[in-house]
């Protein structure tokens, strides 16, 4: 097992496609086309990402085999088309959400989380959702109107850490590899 214990110093880690500068404005966009109540906290242009593997809480010293296990990973770009907003209740979300699943995508989460299981990192198996959160604090609905859609070709993928304590998470950049060619 791979896991920190609850009491360890470890890291927060997942595997995550960064949108390119053009998309992240069309995200920033997307974001500011929604009327928001003042709690609402908008994520940072910067934080945008869509996660393909959340790891968790690890040891400091997996991160060696979570990088060796994306430098192995062999997955196509792919193209996404974000469509619609969704506002999740639970985890107090509104995110860009993407409804059709590429191939390409779907093979690279299935092959992550497959090489992560292989290695003993306890996945919760949800299925996958594209989306990238735009709002957090969101406590009621708001009305979303329809968006305008757009598209992001996501050429590489990143080992990504979270830390918190502050008012939004800071995202850290551990590592990135490319995708192959869009097929």
């Amino acid at each position: 097992m791979n896991a920190s214990p609850p009491d360890s110093a470890g890291l927060r880690l997942f595997y995550a496609l960064r949108p390119d500068p053009d998309s992240r404005m069309k995200f920033e966009a997307a974001a500011r086309a929604i009327a928001w109540d003042d709690s609402v906290r908008l994520v940072p242009v910067g934080n945008y990402h869509l996660t393909i593997a959340f790891v968790g809480d690890v040891r400091a010293e997996c991160s060696g085999l979570l990088r060796q296990i994306g430098a192995d990973l062999r997955a196509a770009s792919c193209t996404l088309e974000f469509s619609a907003y969704e506002y999740w209740p639970k985890p107090a979300v509104v995110v860009a959400a993407a409804r059709e699943i590429p191939a390409a995508l779907e093979h690279t989460w299935r092959a992550l989380h497959q090489a992560l299981t292989t290695n003993d990192f306890r996945l919760d198996p949800k299925r996958l959702r594209p989306h990238v959160t735009l709002a957090r604090k969101v406590t009621q609905a708001p009305v979303l109107t329809p968006m305008s859609r757009f598209t992001w070709r996501a050429t590489d993928f990143s080992l990504m850490q979270s830390s918190g304590g502050g008012a939004q998470p800071v995202y850290t950049v551990v590592d990135t590899w490319p995708l192959l060619d869009e097929t």
